[in-house]
């Protein structure tokens, strides 16, 4: 028999270290949270120990388990079950969990089965201790019986994962076919379910595949009709390093030479960066517009109503860390002006989807009116950043797509986005593990949810 310990971040990539080292037919024998990520402990040519466990250091954690394993599995052959524990399991585990055991997997059914064993077995009878050891012990084991729990439920996931992209696609090849399309176009797993589901009845694939991007394409929300055209109060926000001022630097020059210099003004509230407002001084000496800087001395009011005259004010914001008490402080000054202000929320499309996610929860408090979508030239795929848009129901204005003021900026028009996203997203299918990843988080967000 061949025992090996591993350690990764989390339990898929720990369950795909050991796939790939040892086989489809290792065990795992035990798993633990450590610091930085699990640790696996993993058997080949495993078999159950029934007397006394092979690991001395395991003898007697591994001799308790199977008294309450053993206890728990009489209890329900004699038709005992503990008061209240269909509603623990569904806290616990959620449907998906339920299903699982419905369905006879096994590694669901043990960990139902540990669980009413920890509850049906009576705590054992201690000897008093202080108040501050009494309080601190309990809080210790439900604290290692929540991380055990977790990783079984995440291990569970990963297998389930595995299963259900293994009967897609042998027994649904043209689905699965689909499903890798739209998973190598970088869209989030539920609307690439949500997508699939509209073309259910379609039996061609090349049929369904145009079919899939005309869905897409409709899909998108964009804005029917150039923004700065329209004029008013437009300010751009966003995370640091977006590309904010660059934009912002495009949407002006893109106005001042269809409309001229003498209908446009700039102003920035970005006064933390050294020389953040210089940079579009500058700026507004080269298209020969005028610049103003919110301070102290001159509030956002102030200084909007000293430009109540120009067609289209554009207005730059500092980026700064979502818990910065500075940005709650913009952004509250931005709410304030109501209706007056449009707000675009700049974002960078070489950014994950969760970081994008997090980007519009904190700056949908200032009603945003749009996005506008930055460094596209240097991104690996569109999709997550259109999944945010569709997730949300965000149009979108702009895509940048470099750095040369006016030029690399353009409109945006949806089955021109959906286009350009198949284009980047090349020709190299995702592997099956990556496929059965997507099939694992989709459940964890089921059971999150």
């Amino acid at each position: 028999m061949k025992v090996k310990r591993f350690f990764a971040a989390d339990m898929r990539q720990a369950m795909k270290l050991v796939r790939e080292e040892m086989g489809a037919d290792a065990s795992i024998i035990a798993n633990r949270r450590v610091v930085g990520g699990v640790e696996l402990t993993a058997a080949l040519d495993y078999e159950a120990p029934r007397l006394t466990p092979p690991t001395p250091g395991l003898g007697q954690e591994l001799k308790k388990t199977q008294e309450r394993i053993l206890n728990a599995r009489a209890q329900l052959d004699s038709g005992e079950s503990p008061a209240g524990s269909p509603q623990v399991n569904r806290q616990l585990f959620g449907d998906v969990m339920r299903q699982a055991v419905e369905e006879g997997s096994p590694v669901a059914q043990e960990l139902m089965v540990r669980l009413q064993s920890e509850r049906s077995t009576p705590p054992p009878v201690a000897a008093p201790k202080p108040a501050a050891q009494h309080s601190e012990a309990p809080e210790s084991g439900l604290g290692a019986m929540r991380a055990e729990l977790a990783g079984l439920r995440e291990m569970l996931e990963t297998q389930l994962g595995n299963l259900a992209w293994g009967q897609i696609n042998q027994h649904q090849p043209r689905q699965a076919s689909l499903w890798r399309r739209l998973t190598q176009l970088g869209l989030p797993p539920e609307l690439c379910k949500q997508l699939l589901l509209k073309v259910a009845d379609v039996a061609d694939v090349k049929q369904a595949w145009r079919l899939l991007l005309a869905h897409l394409a409709h899909s998108i929300p964009v804005l029917r009709e150039e923004l700065i055209d329209q004029g008013g109060v437009i300010a751009l926000v966003g995370p640091t390093g977006a590309g904010k001022t660059t934009t912002l630097g495009k949407l002006a020059a893109r106005y001042v030479l269809k409309h001229g210099s003498q209908h446009v003004a700039l102003v920035t509230m970005d006064t933390y960066r050294i020389g953040a407002h210089e940079q579009l001084r500058t700026l507004g000496r080269i298209l020969n517009v005028p610049v103003r800087v919110v301070d102290e001395q001159n509030s956002l009011t102030d200084v909007l109503d000293e430009f109540a005259g120009k067609r289209l004010v554009l207005v730059d914001t500092a980026g700064m860390q979502a818990q910065d008490p500075q940005l709650r402080g913009q952004l509250n000054e931005l709410t304030a002006q109501g209706s007056r202000i449009k707000t675009l929320l700049v974002l960078a499309a070489t950014s994950q989807h969760r970081v994008l996610k997090s980007a519009y929860h904190t700056y949908k408090s200032c009603g945003l009116s749009g996005c506008v979508l930055t460094k596209v030239d240097e991104a690996a795929t569109l999709g997550e950043s259109l999944g945010l848009a569709m997730e949300q129901g965000l149009p979108v204005a702009y895509l940048a797509d470099g750095q040369r003021i006016p030029d690399d900026i353009n409109r945006a028009v949806g089955h021109q986005l959906v286009s350009r996203t198949v284009s980047m997203a090349g020709n190299e299918a995702p592997a099956d593990q990556a496929m059965a990843d997507v099939f694992a988080g989709i459940l964890h967000t089921q059971r999150a949810s």
